[in-house]
């Protein structure tokens, strides 16, 4: 690859965009509208929720007490475990939304009408989920404990009014804060969003102004072509991401909590394949109006309905779930929140960002094959 003919495509690609106020509103003026507007997280109700259980107790009234997760539609026990820091893991990486701590001495309380002591762990970085499933544990607790006193009642015994003394705690976001939530995620839909429409239409474009024939008959290669073109929207999309974490700084007060290096790499590696979706849907579509609507189905709808930004994955029916996966946005949304609000480092993350790297591998070399030097 020629640096000289790469830069002279980087250099022409900038000026255009330079002189076009349109792009430049896209590219700068839409990633701030958005943070504003979406400043605000959606309150949705919720089912299935992945849940950890470390009962020290193993007594029958601790299983008989679990009975009532189990059969609430609302929780899904994942696993049972021994210790604390297994479940922490599962927290950090998003496997578990709760993790349930059942006090040793659980069933002695309970026989003795004392107050059973029950931990509550909840991932709090989904600040409305959160606040929804700590709503949950507290009616399966607070049913549990009438029906204690219905029996207790019926067997004319005394019993303690509540025998189990729920003790809950939220994690990572302790305020329940909704723009702690939305705000990390808004970035990944933003990148995701801007880069793909900025892009589609910069290949579509020399075709439609007649300017393609023209490159085409230069000595420029089509690698020279597509990194030239791809650089100017990779320094753009790095400005927005700056101008996207000040914003969440200063204006929200989002904590980032993580490596901002790490932050740094994994937008990268995500706005790389971004980039390329964009270069190929253009490469493909010829035309600007098609290119900018098969950006926004490949990238804003599936981004914004299906990378659990709007909705928890777990919440949804489970063949979407498998098409989840197909979603760029999903993994780096997951390492978004894992590095603002868990301060989450790559022994969390490293299977997210792997994704993340196929994902820009396949873009890259769909984009490379598709661009041909020629008119037809």
């Amino acid at each position: 690859m020629n640096l000289r003919r790469t830069r002279a495509i980087f250099n022409k690609e900038f000026i255009q965009i330079w002189r076009d106020p349109r792009s430049l509103a896209l590219a700068f003026a839409i990633p701030m509208l958005l943070l504003v507007l979406f400043g605000y997280a959606l309150s949705l109700d919720i089912d299935n929720i992945p849940m950890a259980v470390w009962n020290q107790d193993g007594s029958q009234t601790s299983m008989r007490f679990l009975d009532n997760f189990k059969l609430s539609k609302y929780f899904k026990i994942i696993g049972y475990y021994d210790n604390y820091p297994a479940m922490e893991h599962l927290i950090d990486k998003g496997d578990a939304m709760i993790a349930m701590v059942i006090h040793k001495d659980f069933s002695k309380y309970i026989q003795s009408n004392g107050l059973a002591p029950l931990q509550v762990i909840i991932d709090g970085s989904d600040s409305n989920t959160a606040q929804t499933v700590l709503g949950y544990v507290n009616n399966v607790v607070y049913s549990y404990n009438q029906k204690f006193m219905q029996d207790a009642l019926a067997a004319n015994s005394i019993a303690n009014s509540t025998p189990v003394d729920l003790r809950s705690r939220i994690w990572f976001n302790q305020d329940l804060d909704s723009k702690l939530f939305i705000v990390p995620g808004l970035i990944a839909i933003i990148m995701m969003i801007i880069a793909a429409l900025l892009t589609s239409l910069t290949i579509a474009r020399e075709w439609e102004r007649g300017t393609m024939e023209q490159l085409i008959s230069t000595p420029v290669r089509s690698i020279e072509l597509i990194v030239g073109k791809f650089a100017p929207y990779f320094v753009i999309g790095f400005i927005d991401l700056a101008i996207s974490v000040l914003m969440g700084i200063l204006l929200f007060g989002v904590p980032l909590r993580g490596n901002v290096i790490l932050l740094v790499i994994t937008s990268g590696i995500f706005l790389t394949g971004a980039l390329m979706l964009g270069i190929y849907i253009s490469v493909a579509a010829k035309s600007q109006l098609m290119a900018s609507q098969m950006a926004i189905i490949t990238s804003f709808l599936p981004t914004f309905m299906l990378s659990g930004f709007t909705y928890e994955i777990f919440n949804m029916p489970v063949w979407v779930q498998y098409i989840t996966y197909l979603v760029p946005a999903r993994y780096f949304i997951v390492i978004l929140r894992g590095i603002y609000l868990k301060g989450a480092g790559m022994e969390a993350l490293w299977p997210n960002i792997i994704a993340l790297l196929i994902f820009s591998f396949i873009a890259v070399r769909l984009a490379i094959m598709k661009f041909k030097k020629k008119v037809a």
